[in-house]
C-alpha cells in the first residue's frame, strides 16, 4: 500500500533533472511508486507534475497535456544544445528591429514541423540522441508535427543592447522550446539560443500552486502534505459522476464491469445527474465511478454492445 496517492505540483529548481526530483521525493515520502509527467532540462525551472502511488497510472495522460512556458532567448549565437549551456558553434552580428522580431514569431504559431535537437532523450535505433551527441555523432532526425497556440513577446526592451527577448509560449506536448528559439534565430538570419526557461503550466497545474522539495519536506513533517496532493480524479473532474449501490461494491473492488441498474437512480442530495441518462449510455462514454460512501474507484467506459460499464483506469486500493 502506498502512503501517498495522487498528483503533486513540484517547482523544479535549477540543477536538478526531472529524474533527480523523483529520486529525492522517493526519499522524502518513503515510497517507490513515483513518476514525473514531462522532462525539464536541468537548467530549466517551473512546473513538474509528479504522480504518486495509484496516480502513476496518469503519467502518460498528463504528459499529453498542453503546456505553457516563459523563455528568454538570445539572438546572434548558435550552440550545439540550442541553449546557452552548450558550446558556441557560430556567432553573428544582430540587426533585428522589434517589428521584425514580432513578425518572425508569428510564423511559428499553428502547426509546425519541428526537428528535435540532438541533445534530447528521444531514442533512435535504441539509443538516446543525447548519448550520440556526446560521442560527437549527429544523425538525421525526422521532423515532428507540434502545435503552438500562441507566442507573446513579453519583453523586447533588451533587444538592441543585449540582443535578448522574453516570450510566453503556449504549445502542445513534444515541443522543444530551445528548438523554437533556434528556429526563430534562423528565420531572423542571425541565429539564437535559449538563455532561460520556466514552465508555467501543465494542464490544470500552474506555477502559483507549485511546491519546492524543501516545502514538501516541511509539509510532510507538519502533517499538511495530504492537503496538497490532488486525488487522481482531479483531472477527470469534467466527466459525469455516478454512484454504484453498495450491493454491487464487490464488483467495483475487483475491477469488474457493472450494469446500469447497479447505479443509484435516486439521490436525495442531487449528486447524481440522472437527467442525462441517455447520453451516459452512449457507446464509449466515460464516467467517474464512486461507491455510496464517496470512495473513488476509477474511470469507466460504457459498452453499448454488452450494456456494461467497463473499467478504463482503476485507482482503488484495498
Amino acid at each position: 500500500m502506498n502512503q501517498y496517492n495522487g498528483l503533486i505540483n513540484i517547482y523544479k529548481e535549477p540543477g536538478f533533472t526531472s529524474n533527480d526530483v523523483v529520486a529525492k521525493l522517493r526519499g522524502i515520502l518513503h515510497q517507490r511508486k513515483i513518476g514525473h509527467t514531462g522532462t525539464l532540462d536541468p537548467d530549466a525551472v517551473g512546473v513538474l507534475v509528479v504522480c504518486l502511488g495509484t496516480g502513476t497510472k496518469l503519467v502518460e495522460m498528463l504528459t499529453d497535456h498542453d503546456k505553457e512556458y516563459i523563455a528568454v532567448c538570445r539572438l546572434g549565437v548558435i550552440t550545439d544544445t540550442q541553449d546557452m549551456s552548450g558550446n558556441v558553434l557560430e556567432s553573428s552580428e544582430v540587426h533585428v528591429t522589434k517589428e521584425e522580431l514580432h513578425e518572425a514569431v508569428k510564423a511559428f504559431v499553428g502547426d509546425y514541423d519541428q526537428i528535435p535537437p540532438m541533445f534530447s532523450a528521444i531514442k533512435q535505433d535504441g539509443k538516446k540522441l543525447y548519448e550520440l551527441a556526446r560521442e560527437g555523432i549527429e544523425v538525421e532526425r525526422k521532423p515532428r508535427k507540434i502545435h503552438i497556440d500562441a507566442i507573446t513577446i513579453l519583453d523586447d526592451s533588451h533587444l538592441e543592447d543585449e540582443h535578448m527577448f522574453t516570450m510566453e509560449v503556449k504549445c502542445s506536448k513534444g515541443t522543444y522550446i530551445r528548438t523554437l528559439c533556434h528556429d526563430i534565430g534562423l528565420r531572423l538570419g542571425c541565429g539564437a539560443a535559449m538563455q532561460h526557461l520556466t514552465r508555467t503550466r501543465v494542464g490544470a497545474f500552474n506555477l502559483e500552486t507549485a511546491f519546492t522539495l524543501s516545502q514538501i519536506e516541511q509539509m510532510r513533517d507538519d502533517g499538511t502534505l495530504m492537503d496538497n496532493i490532488q486525488s487522481p480524479e482531479f483531472i477527470f473532474r469534467d466527466l459525469d459522476k455516478v454512484h454504484v449501490k453498495d450491493s454491487a461494491r464487490v464488483l467495483l473492488e475487483n475491477g469488474n464491469s457493472f450494469r446500469k441498474d447497479n447505479i443509484i437512480n435516486e439521490d436525495p442530495e442531487g449528486v447524481n445527474d440522472t437527467e442525462y441518462l441517455e447520453e451516459m449510455l452512449e457507446d464509449g462514454n466515460m464516467i467517474r465511478v464512486y461507491a455510496e460512501d464517496e470512495t473513488f474507484f476509477g474511470i469507466y467506459i460504457y459498452d453499448a454492445r454488452t450494456k456494461m460499464f467497463k473499467v478504463d483506469k482503476f485507482f482503488f486500493e484495498k
